[in-house]
Formats: structure tokens, C-alpha cells, sequence
């Protein structure tokens, strides 16, 4: 319990500070007067509209301290505490278009998630199986084909297998459509041509990673030892080596959560499909600024909870982290 409170603890200063560099950051390049054009309609607008716009949406405070009033208030009547502080009670409010956030989020999550979580699974189902394989059978013709065949798919850009799948796929085949959403069922034909190509994409760096771990693992005593016992290559892959090897696939999973919420940028652009990613996409490029703090500390915030779930998961699979937070 020690252990999870020191981390949670961790979390909220990392939460601050990320919210403190995207305010800087976003306000370096828009100003709120600059956003107020923007949303209005034009670089001639008058200073009138300007003013009554920022006083409408809440940018009419200073940026970090408020000099017309004292003491706690000078804190806290400030653009930095009034657009951001808010986030840790998970109050989005409104876009600078007047959608609720909240709802947005809510409503965009569901594809983000229907097709991050399948590719995440298949890809790594299929990347340690092939790299189990590829170690147990090391510098056979097979090994030697896979190998090949990663450093292709690592030279290929992701763009080329989604060009590739939508000709062949979505035009000249017609089996799935190339473009758009459905919820429910019917999302099953929208989703199928992007989570085979992000399954695809992933294999080049993936098998070539876990192969190198399981690898490692192979030449360590204890697999020697369970060699001499006469075990068979199979059983040590699968009940020693494999899990031994947790550790490291744990941490590269985890860099993948904050993917799983907030989707993917390109797949959902080139694929039409309305999630996170490309609520993200369409946030930056609008210049709203309530949208872009809100999933940047969301895109933050799961990350640190994978970070957590990691820690929490090495209790688990390894007797040497549980010995040392006993002790």
C-alpha cells in the first residue's frame, strides 16, 4: 500500500508540469487575441469583439498572476489556474466551438478503443509467437526469412500499407469500405482494414525486439540448468523463457496504453474514422485550446497509470521487486 501511495504521489507533480509546458507552450504561438481573430473570422476584427470574446470564453485574466487583486486570488484568478487546474477534477468544460468536451470525449472514445485494443492484441500475440520461434529455431532458414522479412517491413512506411490496403482491399476488391464509421456491428467492416495494417506494420520492430529478449534470456545459467535437467527447448521457451522475459515486454506495453485512448493520428485521418486521434488533429489545427489541454492530460494521465500498472504488474512476475518492497 506504501508502494502505490509513494507512486500516486509521484504522478500529480509530473501532472502539474505537463499542464504548465502545453500552457506556455500553446500560448508562445496563440495568443488569446490570436485565437479571438481566429474564431471570429478575420485578422481586421475590431478590439471590441476581441475583448468581448475573451470575456465570454474566460481568457480575459493574466497568464500566471493577477496584480488588480490580492492574496490567494492573485493565484487563482489567473488564465494558467482558470484553464488548467480545473483538469484534475476532470472538468473539461466547453470548446471554443461550445461542445461540451466531456461529451466529446465520451462519444469519440468508443472507435479509439475498437480499434486500438484488437491491434494492440494481435500485434503482440503475433510478435512474440514469431519471436519465440524465430529464438528457439535461431540461424535456421526460417529464422533467416523472418529476420529479412522484419528489416523490410521496417523500411516500409506505414503510409505504403495504407495506400496498399485501400487499392487493393477497399477499390479493387471492394471487400471493406476505405473510409468512414459505423457503431455497433457494422463497425466491424470499417475496423478491419486498419487493424490488419497496424498488425502488419507492427511486425518489423516487434519480432525483432522480443526476439532479441528471448534471445538473451537463452543464454542466462538457468536455462542451462533446466537443459542439463532434461528439459525439453520447448518447455524451457515457453516456461522459462517466456516468462522471465515479462519484464521487458511489460515495459514496452506500457508506452502503448495512452494509444489505446487516445488513438491513432494517422489510422483515423486517412481511415475517417471519428475518435480521439483525430478530434486531437482537428484540435490543433483549429487552434482550440480547451480540447488540446484536455487530452493532453488525458494522454498524460493514462500514461502514467500504465507506468503504475507496470510497477503494480513487476510484483507480480518478478519474486525480486516483491523481496525488495517487502523489505
Amino acid at each position: 500500500m506504501h508502494y502505490l501511495l509513494k507512486r500516486i504521489l509521484y504522478a500529480i507533480p509530473v501532472l502539474i508540469g505537463v499542464n504548465l509546458i502545453t500552457f506556455v507552450l500553446f500560448f508562445m504561438v496563440n495568443s488569446p487575441d490570436d485565437m479571438a481573430r481566429m474564431q471570429i473570422g478575420g485578422k481586421y476584427t475590431s478590439e471590441a469583439a476581441i475583448q468581448n470574446w475573451k470575456i465570454q470564453n474566460g481568457y480575459d485574466y493574466p497568464y500566471f498572476y493577477n496584480e488588480k487583486v490580492s492574496g490567494i486570488n492573485s493565484l487563482t484568478k489567473t488564465l494558467f489556474y482558470r484553464k488548467s487546474m480545473s483538469l484534475f477534477t476532470f472538468q473539461f468544460g466547453l470548446s471554443n466551438q461550445g461542445r461540451d468536451i466531456s461529451q466529446d470525449i465520451f462519444v469519440r472514445m468508443r472507435p479509439s478503443i475498437a480499434l486500438a485494443i484488437p491491434t494492440l492484441v494481435f500485434s503482440l500475440t503475433l510478435n512474440i509467437l514469431i519471436a519465440l520461434f524465430t529464438a528457439l529455431f535461431q540461424n535456421s532458414f526460417f529464422d533467416k526469412a523472418v529476420r529479412l522479412a522484419c528489416i523490410a517491413l521496417i523500411s516500409i512506411s506505414s503510409l505504403f500499407f495504407i495506400f496498399l490496403g485501400q487499392l487493393l482491399v477497399g477499390k479493387i476488391f471492394q471487400w471493406v469500405p476505405i473510409s468512414g464509421y459505423q457503431s455497433g456491428i457494422s463497425a466491424f467492416k470499417f475496423l478491419l482494414l486498419p487493424i490488419l495494417i497496424g498488425v502488419i506494420a507492427s511486425l518489423g520492430s516487434g519480432i525483432r525486439w522480443y526476439r532479441t529478449i528471448f534471445l538473451e534470456e537463452m543464454g542466462r545459467d538457468y536455462v542451462r540448468t533446466a537443459k542439463a535437467k532434461g528439459l525439453s527447448d520447448f518447455t524451457i521457451l515457453i516456461n522459462h523463457v517466456l516468462e522471465n522475459g515479462l519484464i521487458p515486454i511489460l515495459t514496452g506495453v506500457v508506452v502503448i496504453i495512452p494509444t489505446l485512448f487516445l488513438g491513432s493520428l494517422i489510422m483515423e485521418s486517412f481511415f475517417g474514422i471519428p475518435g480521439l486521434g483525430s478530434y486531437t488533429l482537428d484540435a490543433i489545427q483549429q487552434q482550440d485550446f480547451e480540447i488540446v489541454r484536455a487530452m493532453v492530460f488525458l494522454g498524460t494521465l493514462f500514461y502514467i497509470l500504465g507506468l503504475l500498472l507496470t510497477d503494480l504488474s513487476y510484483l507480480w512476475v518478478d519474486p525480486r521487486v516483491r523481496l525488495g518492497e517487502s523489505s
